[in-house]
């Protein structure tokens, strides 16, 4: 069994006592604060150089422990404060030592100083239940990993997503994901440099897919990015966005590493 696998088999069974019908009403009603949530596609879009979705990543299965973080608030300011244009937190426990109250921890506490930054809910996406939390937790945007999912599960989870009017980031690894994802009318694509089923990674992956994508779907390039040479080797094939976690959470300067990252 390969290391997705098993996580998505785990989430199953996290999520089994949860599982209910979610009605479109209690999704829609979420739709309304969409703009105090601020718009993940429009922020990626928004700068002229590339845009950075800053990661708040406690552990991995790949790397182990990243850092000893405290709340997610510090971390969350830090990248705010640095200049990161989205963040992307990870609620999952298990496997990243996450949980729903990093995402809703950071997202009240900037709604209430009225400095709203884009918030992506990382996790293994499986139920409309999800993506209701994730809205509940003030999320802007829910990942969608298209290799662990059915066409009708992400259909489901998209029009969910839409419902609540959340973003929708679909995560592909090889060409045939990406068919797949565009068929879903994926407005954004983010590549997976790193084998979720060996946990290896390699921008080339970045480098074959991205030139692939339909010019009006932003490309994202996630995994393996530590340095301002690593950005622009992944801008250069088409990326209009990087997705970054382990390199600024161990960053001894993360202002520094941001603006690498964004000159590139």
């Amino acid at each position: 069994m390969d290391k997705l696998t098993e996580i998505m088999n785990w989430k199953a069974q996290e999520i089994a006592d949860c599982i209910r019908d979610v009605a479109d009403h209690e999704l829609a009603v979420f739709a309304a604060e969409a703009e105090q949530r601020g718009s993940f596609l429009q922020a990626l879009k928004a700068p002229t150089g590339l845009a950075v979705i800053s990661e708040i990543k406690r552990r991995s299965p790949s790397a182990g422990q990243i850092k000893d973080l405290g709340p997610s608030v510090e971390q969350a300011d830090k990248y705010l404060s640095a200049g990161g244009d989205c963040l992307s937190i990870l609620t999952d426990n298990k496997y990243f030592g996450g949980e729903l109250k990093d995402l809703s921890s950071v997202t009240t506490k900037f709604r209430a100083e009225k400095r709203g930054i884009p918030c992506l809910r990382k996790d293994f996406m499986i139920h409309p239940i999800q993506v209701l939390e994730a809205a509940q937790a003030g999320a802007s945007a829910i990942l969608i990993i298209v290799r662990a999912l059915t066409d009708e599960q992400m259909t489901t989870l998209r029009r969910a997503a839409d419902l609540a009017g959340l973003d929708s980031l679909y995560e592909i690894h090889t060409e045939s994901e990406l068919e797949r994802a565009v068929a879903q009318d994926a407005k954004i694509v983010g590549v997976n440099n790193r084998d979720l089923a060996k946990f290896t990674t390699d921008l080339a992956f970045s480098e074959r897919l991205i030139p692939q994508f339909p010019k009006d779907v932003v490309a994202i390039s996630e995994s393996g990015i530590w340095t301002g040479v690593d950005a622009a080797r992944v801008r250069a094939c088409g990326a209009k966005a990087i997705l970054v976690g382990e390199a600024l959470m161990k960053a001894p300067d993360t202002a520094r590493l941001m603006a690498d990252f964004h000159n590139a």
